[in-house]
């Protein structure tokens, strides 16, 4: 039966033919680690004497779609070693999330060397945390890591953990219910999914949020309790759970693919920066996808399979861009690069009056006001989720609708606008209280007056973060998630600014207590500022020509 999909795969992906359909298959494998904990570990074996070694550890199970990549990969070649973490999947121990995968990569890499088929040479393949745990290993490698296949993944979680320094609620709660599903029945999981999760939609509007694990998935998950506790970033907490400090040392070639759209796409560009600066030899893919995406799943099947073919087996592949990036919008498309981010052009669009957004700068007017109220918190619509079945472009009319949202709308424009690059924002805001969140987003409006969302960021404001001026307006940087974006003729921009999106990311009291045990919710006015002396603006990087790839 596995050979009949991997072929039907094949035709389908329109991937090389096998170089063997002949696999032997040997399961749940005792890998023992250093403290004695038993590895449940898979190895598909292709007959083809001397063939390199493609590990893939993952906490998600090695059956499924991981099976499948773990037959088609060694069809192409390959002695493909499929692990569970440990405290998954019939591993032992417990798994508590990035603790332990530097020790237990570095030991299954010892019994790799202890295998009579290995040949001395092996790269690494997977998705989000099975991306985590190559980072973990990559520095220790030495040379006998070839290749990289790293997809919407970074070697650091703590950043987008915290994104502008809030709380991604929604990612980590959705991820710790989905880690304890993975231990209850089929039928039990089938049930709750049909239902619509209604257990998770309680705990994350639940406050405190440290009964929210409880309420989700029945227990206390203790990953979950710690990440509300070692908040800070500073904290001792996440040095050892983060890898990027030594990703400069990373010498394999790496294959990044993600997604405009993905949960860890800012981190992973900062991966490819400092590896591009470092000298390492980089492939990336950015395309429409968001975390879960099937097309963000057959894109790096095709995109890894091919990597690996080229840079631990030596085959050499067709020559392409080092950059391939999908363009959106009405005329958009996919276009090839040397590097990224590519040169540009920075334009700042500055928040008019009478909510206008426009490249001139704005008169002298009087400051635009909301209310934000956290026991009614501004909820979040689509954008960078973990779910796919929620996340991605949405039309955001119902949540522009609210009072607690503000928007600036450019004219229609008479010629296209092309950005691809980093975005930030400006925003100069005056509050009662000390404690805000500042959410902006951008989007496109289209000639039915459809508005969707194309890039957003949050930033948590507290005493002392930034700078406040003798009236008591705080200059508010925001980072937005990057942009490859083609506005068309006649369509318009918009910038949404309001103070918040639950619950992608957790409300913000307004009172200063502990994000764990925050129960007091205030709410409060505040303005935000466009005049010259507080010129409010997103900069947006403006293309140059591009080259027009093939999709």
């Amino acid at each position: 039966m596995d050979r009949l999909v991997t072929r039907l795969v094949t035709a389908a992906l329109r991937l090389p033919a096998a170089r063997t359909r002949r696999i032997a298959v040997a399961r749940d494998i005792p890998v023992r680690v250093r403290d004695g904990v038993i590895l449940r570990t898979d190895h598909y074996a292709p007959d083809l004497p001397g063939a390199p070694t493609v590990l893939i550890r993952t906490p998600y199970g090695r059956g499924g779609p991981t099976r499948l990549l773990g037959r088609l990969t060694a069809e192409r070649g390959f002695h493909v070693v499929i692990q569970s973490c440990r405290g998954t999947f019939g591993s032992g121990g417990e798994f508590a999330p990035l603790v332990h995968e530097r020790d237990d990569g570095l030991d299954t890499l010892d019994w790799l060397r202890r295998q009579r088929w290995w040949s001395g040479a092996f790269g690494m393949f997977g998705a989000s945390y099975q991306g985590f745990v190559q980072w973990a290993l990559a520095a220790e490698a030495a040379d006998e890591l070839r290749a990289l296949v790293a997809v919407v993944t970074a070697s650091a979680t703590r950043d987008s953990t915290y994104a502008g320094e809030s709380f991604a609620l929604d990612t980590v709660l959705t991820w710790a219910e989905l880690l304890q599903a993975q231990t209850v029945p089929w039928l039990v999981r089938q049930w709750e999914l049909k239902r619509g999760q209604p257990r998770l939609a309680r705990a994350l509007a639940h406050l405190p949020l440290a009964e929210a694990d409880r309420i989700a998935t029945g227990v206390t998950v203790p990953f979950f309790q710690e990440w509300l506790r070692h908040h800070t970033p500073d904290a001792d907490y996440w040095r050892p759970r983060v890898f990027g400090n030594r990703i400069a040392e990373v010498r394999a070639p790496v294959a990044m693919v993600s997604g405009w759209q993905d949960i860890f796409l800012p981190a992973q560009l900062d991966d490819y920066a400092r590896l591009r600066a470092a000298g390492a030899r980089l492939r990336l893919i950015v395309g429409p996808w968001t975390h879960g995406s099937p097309g963000l799943l057959v894109a790096s099947i095709r995109e890894g399979l091919d990597w690996l073919d080229e840079h631990l087996a030596g085959r050499p592949g067709p020559r392409r861009a080092p950059v391939r990036v999908h363009v959106g919008g009405d005329g958009g498309g996919w276009r090839d690069l040397p590097d990224w981010p590519p040169p540009a052009v920075p334009i700042r669009w500055h928040l008019h009056p009478g909510r206008a957004l426009g490249t001139a700068a704005a008169p002298s007017s009087p400051p635009d006001r909301i209310w934000y109220d956290p026991a009614d918190p501004t909820p979040s619509l689509g954008g960078p989720l973990l779910v796919a079945q929620r996340a991605g472009a949405v039309d955001n009319r119902p949540v522009e609708a609210r009072a607690d949202v503000l928007t600036y709308t450019s004219a229609a424009l008479d010629a296209p606008v092309e950005v691809v690059g980093p975005v930030r924002a400006e925003v100069h805001v005056r509050s009662e209280l000390s404690y805000l969140d500042v959410f902006v987003r951008l989007c496109d409006v289209d000639r039915r007056g459809r508005s969707w969302n194309v890039c957003d960021g949050l930033v948590r404001v507290a005493p002392g973060r930034f700078p406040t001026d003798p009236s008591g307006v705080v200059r508010v940087p925001v980072t937005l998630w990057p942009i490859a974006h083609r506005f068309a003729p006649g369509h318009r921009l918009r910038v949404q600014v309001s103070g918040g999106a639950h619950p992608r990311y957790a409300r913000n009291p307004g009172t200063g207590e502990p994000l764990g045990t925050a129960v007091t919710l205030r709410a409060g006015w505040r303005e935000i500022l466009h005049d010259p002396a507080h010129p409010s603006a997103i900069v947006l990087p403006l293309a140059q020509p591009p080259s027009t790839g093939c999709p």
